[in-house]
């Protein structure tokens, strides 16, 4: 054997890992996401299993991004009841790409600027492509995702994170909603039980 091709195999092993391995098998590389790589199934075991604001919340159970996902689709509609089988499985899948890179607080990202956001779009895209969505959404949904998810986020904080109204106001706006109907979406469960949860939502929106 010639020493270049030594040489290749050599550094191609050294090359740091930017690959994740699921449970299901598949291999999702960070970098070049497949939607071949993407399974519902490794997203709803994931999601259950990353917590909101760090972990810093009441109760006995984490409030998982899978449960904040379950509550922003139930929130954009009740904001747009008229918004279909696309733009609700969009509001689901709005968080996805934290089954694998995790959900990092807001504040952390303003810190370490747009390396993540550029990664985290790149999964996006491909899960939305692997669940037959547009790779980008339209700035519509876009506005709308973002005013449930400020809206999941300011119940979220008062409910479970010790903020008071006043501050999750000042940093997350006035809700157009009330919270009354949404305590089922707040209440912090099992692991199990959400992932069953959010995969069983996926698999209702689905079907249409």
């Amino acid at each position: 054997m010639t020493q270049a091709p030594i040489k290749k195999r050599a550094a191609k092993e050294a090359a740091p890992r930017a690959w994740q391995r699921m449970l299901s098998g598949r291999r999702l590389d960070l970098l070049d996401p497949s939607p071949l790589d993407i399974e519902i199934e490794d997203i709803a075991h994931g999601l259950a299993r990353v917590a909101r604001w760090n972990g810093q919340t009441f109760g006995p159970h984490i409030f998982s991004v899978a449960q904040h996902s379950l509550l922003v689709e139930r929130i954009a509609a009740e904001l747009e009841p008229s918004i279909g089988r696309a733009e609700r499985l969009f509001m689901l899948l709005h968080d996805a790409p934290e089954y694998v890179i995790g959900d990092m607080i807001s504040p952390f990202k303003v810190v370490i600027g747009d390396a993540y956001k550029s990664v985290e779009n790149r999964i996006l895209s491909a899960i939305l492509l692997r669940f037959s969505l547009p790779a980008t959404p339209s700035p519509s949904l876009l506005k709308l995702a973002k005013q449930a998810d400020r809206a999941a986020a300011f119940f979220e904080a008062v409910s479970l994170a010790g903020f008071t109204r006043g501050e999750a106001e000042r940093i997350f706006g006035r809700p157009a909603i009330s919270p009354q109907e949404l305590k089922d979406e707040i209440a912090p469960a099992p692991v199990d039980a959400v992932q069953a949860r959010f995969l069983a939502r996926f698999q209702e929106i689905d079907r249409g």
